[in-house]
Parts: structure tokens; C-alpha cells; sequence
């Protein structure tokens, strides 16, 4: 059995340690273990329904408890971003409490800086992506929190909003700017909050292109697990290649270096 010689590690949450609502056989020995041996970590999503503070009261629900800094999200990300444009007005396309992350923001739902693309779940329909096209073709700018293609909850696939921010890329003839995975600065700052190099940290994810993908381009070693929205013909039509593949999380303590 191969170790992974990494001496921090970035954990994908959803798909890995539970999908929806249920706890993955393995997780909190996991997270034990690493916790044990003070092996850096930074728990590291693109879930965009929730705020940092939801997000770790649920790992707390689920007996996963980790500090604040060892979380690292999305809707951080873009926050941040946004920042750092100074004070940029925004058009909203998140769930109601994730909007008060970003209070400190004039809302225009006419000609915005930035259109913010989340998770809005069953309110996409004809009329709110047109109202954004039309936004884009008066000047605003696209920025997707990510796109991902699709996630796994406990019925199954469920399409991402991947789909919607293509087609509002095709339609407006305009890139959108992409926040979380698979971007390398997502990755590289939860890297230097442990204060590693690239080439010292394992992403461990279910997503072959975001999670395994994403941090391979970025210097980081890929480990896929084959829980959460992990098809084997998924990977198979991929050009990603892991560097380790586990049947679940409960297998990284045996592969830690």
C-alpha cells in the first residue's frame, strides 16, 4: 500500500466526510487521526448554500468540530475578492443568509459591478437568467462562486449551477471570473494558512476535475475517493490522472506518511 508523502492535507467535505445529511463511514476517525499525529488540514468547499458559521455548526452536528481557520469556503473566497475591488455594487444570486455575508455591498438589480452567481437551488428559471443576461449586456460582470457540474446528495446526481453560468457565458459572449475550486488561488491560500508549499499538501476530494484536477494544476498531489459523486466513468472519460485513489476517507490514516 502506497503513503501519501504529504505533510498537510486539504479535505474536500461534501462527498467525503458525509453527503447531505450522513456522516461517511470513517470520517471522524479520520479527522481524529490527523488531529493526533498534527498533520495540518484545511477542510476546503465550494458549497455556496451556506455561511462559514452554518457550515461549521453542521461539522459540529455531525461530531467533526474544527476551528474556524481550518475552514475555508466559496462564499469566503468570493467575499475576499470582492474586497479587494474595493467596494464593487453587486446583483445576488445566493440563498437569503448567505447574503448577509455580503452586507457591506450596494445591491443594484439594474446595472451591477458584479453579478454573483451561487446556489439558488429551485428559483432558477427563464426569468432570473435573462434579467442577468440582460445585465451582462449592459456592462456588468460575471462572477461564479464556482462551477461545478453536479453534486451528490442523498437521492443521487443533482446538477450544478455549472450548467447556468455556461449559459450565461454563451449567451453574453463574456468569461466568467471563478472563485473557488478548481482556481489556484483558492487552493493556494488554504496552502499558505498552514504555511506549506504546494508541493508538501494532498487535496483529497470526490470530484476528479475540481478536487483532483484543480490542485494537480496548482502543485498539489490529487487523491480521489470513490464516495460521494465519484462514477467510474466519470473518471474514465477524464483526462485527470489521481495520484492515489481510496475506496473512502476511513483509508487515508493507513496511507499517511
Amino acid at each position: 500500500m502506497d503513503t501519501i508523502n504529504a505533510k498537510g492535507y486539504l479535505l474536500d467535505m461534501d462527498g467525503v466526510f458525509y453527503v447531505g445529511g450522513k456522516l461517511l463511514d470513517g470520517a471522524r476517525s479520520c479527522l481524529r487521526e490527523l488531529q493526533k499525529r498534527d498533520i495540518p488540514f484545511r477542510f476546503v468547499t465550494n458549497t455556496t448554500t451556506k455561511t462559514k458559521v452554518e457550515l461549521m455548526e453542521k461539522l459540529e452536528g455531525l461530531g467533526l468540530p474544527v476551528e474556524a481557520s481550518c475552514l475555508f469556503t466559496a462564499v469566503s473566497a468570493t467575499k475576499r475578492f470582492l474586497e479587494s475591488r474595493g467596494s464593487p455594487s453587486l446583483h445576488l444570486l445566493v440563498r437569503d443568509t448567505v447574503k448577509k455575508e455580503f452586507s457591506r455591498f450596494e445591491l443594484d438589480a439594474d446595472t451591477p459591478d458584479y453579478v454573483v452567481i451561487g446556489d439558488i437551488g429551485a428559483n432558477w428559471d427563464y426569468e432570473t437568467l435573462n434579467d442577468v443576461f440582460n445585465m451582462l449586456m449592459r456592462g456588468s460582470k460575471l462572477l461564479c462562486m464556482h462551477r461545478n457540474k453536479f453534486w451528490q446528495d442523498e437521492n443521487g446526481l443533482r446538477m450544478d449551477i455549472g450548467a447556468f453560468v455556461a449559459a450565461l457565458e454563451h449567451v453574453s459572449d463574456q468569461k466568467a471570473t471563478v472563485v473557488g475550486k478548481p482556481t489556484s488561488s483558492f487552493f493556494q491560500q488554504a496552502v499558505g494558512s498552514m504555511e506549506l508549499e504546494v508541493d508538501q499538501v494532498a487535496m483529497v476530494g470526490d470530484d476528479i476535475e475540481a478536487d483532483v484536477g484543480g490542485a494537480q494544476s496548482s502543485g498539489l498531489q490529487g487523491v480521489l475517493v470513490k464516495t460521494g459523486k465519484y462514477r467510474p466513468e466519470l473518471v474514465s472519460r477524464s483526462s485527470v490522472r489521481p495520484d492515489f485513489v481510496l475506496d473512502s476517507i476511513a483509508q487515508l490514516p493507513d496511507r499517511l506518511g
